[in-house]
């Protein structure tokens, strides 16, 4: 058996397989204050419109946001950006 094709992975490495695109960076965030998947909507479209973000997935029972984006990002621009959220930016870990 071959290796899989990259349309075959599941969802989690689907994550894996974005942040191993050429040139761009990955960044994990630890977000207060997220309950739901209302709350995960609500801090990945408010980090999506920062530029250069390619992919944002918010997972609420761990507080964890990962980012994906063509350069690294101000940090100050994603605490605005969760703040916008109605949530609190803890750290960058």
């Amino acid at each position: 058996m071959g290796p899989v094709s990259p349309t075959c992975l599941d969802e989690e490495n689907d994550m894996t397989a974005q942040t191993d695109t050429p040139g761009s960076v990955t960044a994990v965030y630890k977000v207060s204050g997220m309950s739901c998947g209302h709350c995960e909507g609500a801090v990945s479209g408010e980090i999506s419109e920062l530029p250069g973000v390619t992919s944002v997935k918010a997972v609420a029972s761990t507080g964890e946001v990962t980012v994906v984006s063509a350069a690294a990002l101000d940090e100050e621009a994603v605490r605005a950006a969760v703040d916008e959220a109605g949530f609190e930016l803890v750290a960058k870990i």
